[in-house]
């Protein structure tokens, strides 16, 4: 058996211990690897880097899958969505509100 195999296997043994369908494991993932990231490089959220490793670790992911399965799954553009989207939108939110500090003040003006 070889490394990628190995990797679906585990991968899908996660799946089924968790419960939880492909999907939602991206998104866990995704937000996981952006904590993991964050904690380890010691960058903040608005900074680029700890999205970069979300990004890298998905294309990764896909890599395995396609060496592990023999193919482009069906499912590769929707796992990487699912994976990058949240990481991605907290991202672009902590990047408006450095650029516009009042942006995100709901309810703290002036009446």
């Amino acid at each position: 058996m070889n490394p990628s195999e190995i990797y679906v296997d585990l991968a899908a043994w996660i799946g089924d211990g968790i419960g939880a369908n492909d999907a939602m494991l991206h998104i866990h993932a995704g937000m996981a690897v952006l904590l993991l990231a964050r904690v380890i490089s010691g960058r903040s959220l608005a900074s680029p880097v700890p999205l970069a490793f979300v990004y890298l670790a998905e294309i990764v992911n896909e890599i395995m899958d396609y060496f592990g399965h023999g193919q482009v799954m069906d499912d590769t553009f929707s796992d990487f969505a699912n994976t990058v989207f949240w990481p991605t939108a907290l991202f672009v939110a902590l990047q408006l509100r450095s650029r516009a500090p009042g942006l995100f003040r709901l309810g703290r003006g002036k009446a």
